[in-house]
């Protein structure tokens, strides 16, 4: 099969192809480090570009599949991981000249999960620093936008996000403590999840917020995202806090689609006087599109979660400066500035106001949950605007990442990170200029496999997913 348009096919597709021997693994695993050679200095999506190791393990999911060893829809596929997680004697920076040297002698469980899956791995991908978001000057280039490059590619995950909007992989991981996943995915265009706490391992990835981060898939569609899903998620012995809870067929849940299922449209989120008009009409067009497929929609109100951005900070930050600590104090020198910043901010708040948004935490949990107990899922945007200029989403003052436009950037991905609740980010239609918008659907408690279905529908119908980023450098 050409190589020409290999990086347009989903994992699906891709798997399928491999499988039935019409495409080489190996030949796939060349073209996309072909692309990543030619387009990865311009777009900065990969940190560490494994391509030795990757063409041995395309070489050998090819011998496995013609001997009859075949693992499942991932055999042969070329995935790459966010640079917080853990790869056996390859550089883990965590997007930060303080680990420029960190090179682990261990892989992650994620990454054991991926390669027993017979997937292949391209490489490291970049990120803001630690994973917090707001970073100035990113230490191994900034990621850029496929779609617009002067445009911001998200935040933390913004490497995930590039990489997959760009076709510099077939899919991606991603993390997720306040919105890492699914703000990226909304300004790129491709889907992407934050599974419940616990639902993934976190064995091996470097952490920002103990109690908050996720590990998720970030993929061209919902059938690609089950699919990695399944090959990562369930109980892991070296990691406590990942829960034992079944793990379902997740592609099989796809055919039950959105009809029946009851979705709220969160009042607050739509009301917010700092959302774009064109963000609200495509979202809303979006939950009455899934009323024409059948689901059952109404408003649900949400006034605590509208402030969940000052609780979330208030939680995520401390917990990232305790982990940071003896570096802050030992080697301060080698935080971005933003960074640091917001850590010492951190390390010296009052234990109060830690409990105080730990309080909060309580009460948006239960708001939510008080809604989901009427409704399957909550639907609002994923981000209140599009995507900024990037030097506007820096953490410099007045950018994005700062004061009261932060905050407002905060109510739409934090309540279900403060609630430890699954939810997906969906592409759900274009602005005038071309920019990408993402619909953000809330479940229940490991109801991972009910979002994905309805999700799946709203993609199918919409068909926004089929729009490509047009960047070729």
């Amino acid at each position: 099969m050409a190589n020409d348009g290999l990086h347009l096919l989903t994992i699906a597709e891709l798997g399928g192809l491999i499988r039935s021997g019409r495409l080489s693994a190996l030949e796939l695993t060349r073209a996309y480090l072909e692309r990543i050679e030619r387009l990865n200095p311009t777009l900065g999506g990969y940190i560490t570009v494994m391509g030795e190791s990757a063409l041995d393990e395309a070489r050998r999911a090819e011998s496995e599949i013609a001997g009859g060893s075949y693992r499942g829809a991932l055999h042969g596929v070329p995935l790459a991981v966010k640079d917080i997680i853990y790869t056996r004697g390859v550089l883990t920076s965590a997007g930060s000249r303080a680990l420029s040297d960190h090179r682990p002698n261990y892989d992650s469980t994620i990454v054991e999960r991926l390669r027993g899956s017979g997937a292949t791995l391209l490489g490291k991908l970049n990120l803001s620093e630690f994973a917090m978001g707001g970073t100035i000057e990113h230490p191994y280039g900034t990621p850029r936008n496929p779609w617009n490059l002067d445009r911001s590619a998200g935040g933390s995950s913004s490497g995930s996000a590039v990489a997959v909007a760009g076709g510099l992989c077939a899919g991606a991981l991603g993390s997720d403590t306040g919105g890492s996943i699914r703000g990226p995915s909304a300004f790129c265009g491709i889907v992407g999840l934050r599974p419940t706490y616990g639902r993934v391992t976190r064995h091996g990835a470097v952490p920002m917020s103990w109690s908050l981060d996720t590990v998720g898939p970030m993929t061209r569609t919902v059938e690609d995202c089950a699919i990695v899903l399944s090959a990562i998620a369930g109980r892991d012995e070296r990691d406590p806090s990942s829960s034992a809870e079944p793990v379902p067929d997740y592609l099989a849940a796809l055919r039950d689609g959105a009809r029946g299922a009851r979705i709220g449209l969160a009042r607050e989120m739509i009301e917010y006087e700092g959302l774009d008009d064109e963000v609200r009409s495509s979202v809303t067009s979006a939950v009455d599109q899934l009323a024409e497929l059948g689901a059952e929609v109404g408003d649900v109100g949400l006034p605590i979660s509208a402030h969940s951005g000052a609780a979330f900070l208030a939680t995520a930050d401390v917990d990232a400066a305790a982990f940071h600590m003896e570096r802050l104090r030992t080697a301060p020198d080698l935080y971005d500035w933003n960074t640091r910043a917001r850590l010492e901010t951190a390390a010296l708040t009052p234990s109060v106001v830690y409990l105080r948004g730990q309080r909060a935490r309580a009460l948006i949990r239960d708001e939510l949950m008080g809604a989901l107990g009427d409704y399957d899922a909550v639907a609002m945007p994923t981000a209140p605007t599009l995507a900024p200029p990037i030097a506007q989403s820096t953490g410099s003052p007045g950018g994005y990442y700062q004061g009261r436009r932060d905050l407002g950037r905060r109510r739409y991905t934090s309540p279900a990170a403060l609630a430890g609740l699954p939810a997906i980010s969906v592409p759900c239609g274009f602005s005038e200029r071309g920019l990408p918008i993402g619909l953000q659907i809330i479940g229940r408690p490991f109801a991972e496999a009910r979002l994905l279905a309805i999700a799946h529908a709203y993609e199918q119908s919409g068909g926004w997913h089929t729009r490509r980023a047009g960047f070729e450098g």
